[in-house]
């Protein structure tokens, strides 16, 4: 999925500058990778942000960046933190990525069809690792991988390494 994000390039940092922003209703946030060596401060809307984050993809959408010097910037959500009491978003980093270069995502696992094995045998289905690591390129990347259980039967089980998933290397996530 892709998204767009409007920001404003911001010249101070602090403490105090964060809170006059979070205050006019925006969040400090630092993207990584347009200029070497350094992060660039902006101020985005956490409206916005929440909304893409929330989406299917989640913090794998590909979000492109208007309002920096350097034009229209494709980044990904490298981490963000949320207040502990009433969980608003305080602050967000970017990664700026390459769309020609892959890059490892962590993708979650969703489970199709009620497995054979629960209907006819009275079997439990234990599902161990519900997202896995996937290197893909940036385009390709899938919101999440459906998993086929209904033809499962009592102790018969699904690996890692029998998925099958189009131009990836994948790894599961312990």
């Amino acid at each position: 999925m892709d998204a767009t994000l409007q920001v404003e390039k911001r010249e101070t940092r602090g403490k105090n500058e964060a809170r006059r922003l979070r205050a006019a209703g925006r969040i400090p946030a630092v993207v990584y990778g347009v200029e070497k060596d350094k992060g660039v401060a902006i101020a985005v809307d956490p409206k916005v942000l929440s909304r893409i984050l929330h989406s299917d993809s989640g913090a794998n959408t590909l979000i492109s960046i208007q309002g920096l010097d350097s034009g229209d910037t494709r980044v990904m959500v490298r981490e963000y933190q949320l207040d502990p009491i009433d969980h608003r978003m305080l602050h967000a980093d970017f990664y700026q990525i390459a769309m020609d270069k892959t890059l490892t995502v962590t993708v979650p696992i969703v489970l199709k069809g009620d497995a054979k094995g629960v209907k006819q045998q009275g079997g439990i289905v234990d599902f161990v690792n519900r997202e896995i690591e996937v290197e893909v390129l940036p385009a390709d990347i899938p919101e999440h991988i459906d998993l086929d259980i209904s033809e499962l039967m009592l102790n018969q089980g699904i690996r890692v390494r029998d998925l099958n998933i189009e131009g990836a290397k994948w790894t599961p996530v312990t």
